[in-house]
């Protein structure tokens, strides 16, 4: 039997895995593309949850499913490049927020000089060697530590928000299921 979590008399329980999908979808957030090389085959995943931690030291951190693919071999190896996407790259973020398909097939990419592969057109590369992994529910919390990085281009980030790329202020604000978020495609 599997133990319920405790509720005090009138207390609400927590969100479901769904409502807390669909509240989290009002913050707006940047998409990247997580690279990196396992026994020399290019692997990578997109991710939303990417941040900076640290200045001194440089440290940066994204958050990925465990149980996901790309994930675990990239951890591995132990090193991993965070390519920022420009607005432009939805297809770049479709290839690699699938979980079916060869992600790098036909795709222009060049490794860097630590061995982990960039993308190319991206906004920003932050190159990293894995500094340290929290378990935290079904996700890890990676810290990174930055190797260098790379500021390419100007130009707008991908944003997604409330389940889509971009903002678009007219549409009207939806928290009820069902909401499926591309979360449940990454890392």
């Amino acid at each position: 039997m599997t133990a319920q979590p405790f509720h005090a008399a009138g207390e609400a329980p927590p969100p479901t895995p769904q409502e807390m999908r669909s509240a989290m979808s009002v913050f707006a957030s940047g998409v990247t593309i997580v690279t990196g090389l396992d026994d020399g085959e290019p692997v990578g995943f997109a991710c939303q949850s990417f941040a900076s931690v640290s200045l001194e030291p440089p440290l940066v951190l994204f958050c990925a499913d465990h149980r996901g693919r790309a994930w675990p071999r990239i951890r591995r190896s132990g090193r991993f490049t965070v390519n920022v996407l420009g607005e432009d790259q939805r297809e770049v973020c479709g290839r690699f927020g699938s979980r079916t398909g060869l992600k790098f097939q036909g795709l222009d990419w060049s490794a860097s000089r630590w061995g982990t592969p960039s993308l190319p057109d991206v906004l920003m590369r932050a190159h990293a060697e894995v500094h340290a992994v929290h378990v935290s529910g079904d996700h890890d919390i990676v810290i990174g530590r930055v190797l260098a990085l790379e500021v390419l281009k100007p130009g707008k980030p991908l944003l997604f928000y409330r389940g889509k790329f971009g903002i678009d202020d007219g549409l009207p604000l939806e928290l009820k299921p069902p909401f499926l978020g591309w979360g449940d495609h990454w890392g």
